[in-house]
């Protein structure tokens, strides 16, 4: 994490910071998802292939997260209490419905046919409510607070460091 330029800030920009943050988000509940759900796989393969999946995204996050300390700052400390159980699972549907807008947004511009662009248009239209509807719930009942840099950064190390901690089979 050092810097070879000269004069360059001592912390991460603000648009960096935001796109590691999405990146420890997702990971990390699918981390969850994945370690709660291996030991249901049978298959040898397809197992192992989770295994992988679970090592990688686990040294994905602690890399990541080494970043956090170089994130700009508030001086003000809050301390939150947080129902992870209801913030989980309405995160994942958040990642979920912001995932559909992508992939919906993706998929028109490789439509040439104009009553599939149509239908297509008319997801992403309903996902970007979702999202919106979504995302207000989190905001409203504290689980995502997107305006507050500081906090959002350290909602997203709880939930690393619970995903890292979680065993599996």
């Amino acid at each position: 994490m050092e810097s070879s330029r000269k004069n360059e800030p001592k912390h991460l920009a603000w648009h960096e910071t935001l796109e590691i943050h999405e990146l420890v988000a997702f990971q990390s509940i699918g981390l969850m998802k994945l370690k709660n759900s291996v030991g249901d796989v049978k298959d040898d393969m397809l197992h192992n292939l989770y295994v992988q999946c679970i090592k990688d995204y686990e040294n994905n996050i602690k890399e990541l997260i080494q970043f956090y300390s170089l994130a700009p700052r508030d001086d003000e400390e809050e301390s939150e209490a947080r129902n992870l159980g209801k913030g989980f699972y309405a995160g994942d549907l958040l990642i979920l419905s912001k995932t559909a807008v992508k992939a919906y947004a993706a998929a028109i511009t490789e439509t040439a046919t104009p009553v599939l662009r149509e239908t297509l248009t008319k997801h992403l239209q309903k996902a970007i409510q979702a999202h919106a509807k979504i995302f207000s719930y989190m905001y409203d009942k504290g689980l995502y607070p997107a305006y507050n840099l500081e906090k959002l950064l350290k909602n997203d190390l709880k939930n690393a460091h619970m995903a890292l901690e979680m065993h599996y089979k």
